[in-house]
């Protein structure tokens, strides 16, 4: 607020009414409309289409990218804090993503990596809508603890891989070889593609081997599934407390600073009635 206090009186009300225009209901509806249609687009693209829809589809592609320019300057008009701008992971994302789509097309070299950043542009829906936002945050900050659980389902995989290769390996050494590819088999088994074949197959000669299997599936696909769901939920239902928090913070502070404006207000006013007496 420091900046925007010493701005003329004409400027500061032009930057309010920016302030209204992009926080605006309507204006996040018609980002979001855009960001769709350009996935749209990117769509029909991949179709074979008559070069008079083409044409339209280049006009609209460079109008979309217009579009989203001038919204990222809005967004950094409006912004207080503008030094701070680029420290928001969003707005470096989206700032990268419409710098991308303004490589030209009619470049031979740049065709493929133009199309490949406009094909990022439907990601800016996660950007614009809070609620995406929300899951992506909370996703990325469960990996770190979603890595210990990769690990030790690494160490699973590694240890049930070496028992299959030296079990099963004189079998069918297309699945159990070695443990590489003895881990590919495993990570079929645990998506369950096909692993019934895989089983009868080596109970015809070992017909305990069931355990191996089922004791395996039971270990990555119920156990480990649910550590990764419940560590996500976890890290969420914390991402929602400290939100919580930090608008019930920032409720108090609004009502503090609207109850100093009255006691500044009602002291004016005292000090009125005191001088008219």
């Amino acid at each position: 607020m420091k900046n925007t206090a010493m701005q003329s009186p004409t400027s500061w009300a032009f930057l309010r009414r920016l302030q209204f225009l992009e926080s605006s209901q309507w204006f996040q509806g018609l980002v979001i409309f855009i960001i769709v249609l350009s996935a749209l687009m990117i769509g029909a693209k991949t179709y074979d289409i008559p070069p008079m829809a083409e044409q339209a589809l280049w006009v609209l592609d460079w109008a979309v990218t217009v579009f989203f320019l001038i919204e990222l300057c809005l967004r950094f008009a409006v912004c207080e804090n503008k030094k701070r701008f680029f420290f928001d992971g969003w707005n470096v994302f989206d700032t990268l993503v419409v710098m991308g789509s303004l490589v030209p097309l009619e470049n031979a070299d740049a065709v493929l990596v133009g199309r490949l950043l406009r094909v990022f542009r439907v990601l800016r829906l996660v950007s614009v809508v809070p609620e995406l936002r929300f899951l992506i945050n909370s996703l990325l900050k469960a990996i770190p603890r979603m890595g210990y659980i990769a690990l030790l389902m690494f160490i699973i995989f590694y240890i049930y891989a070496a028992i299959g290769s030296l079990m099963f390996q004189n079998i069918n050494p297309v699945l159990w070889d070695d443990v590489s590819i003895s881990m590919l088999t495993l990570f079929r088994i645990a998506t369950f593609e096909d692993w019934t074949d895989v089983m009868y197959e080596t109970m015809a000669v070992y017909p305990i081997s069931w355990l191996y299997y089922l004791t395996f599936i039971f270990l990555t696909a119920f156990v480990f599934l649910n550590m990764m769901v419940g560590t996500i939920l976890e890290v969420m239902s914390a991402e929602q407390n400290s939100k919580d928090v930090a608008q019930a913070h920032k409720e108090r502070e609004d009502m503090a600073d609207k109850i100093a404006v009255m006691k500044t207000q009602l002291d004016v006013i005292e000090s009125l009635l005191k001088n008219k007496r």
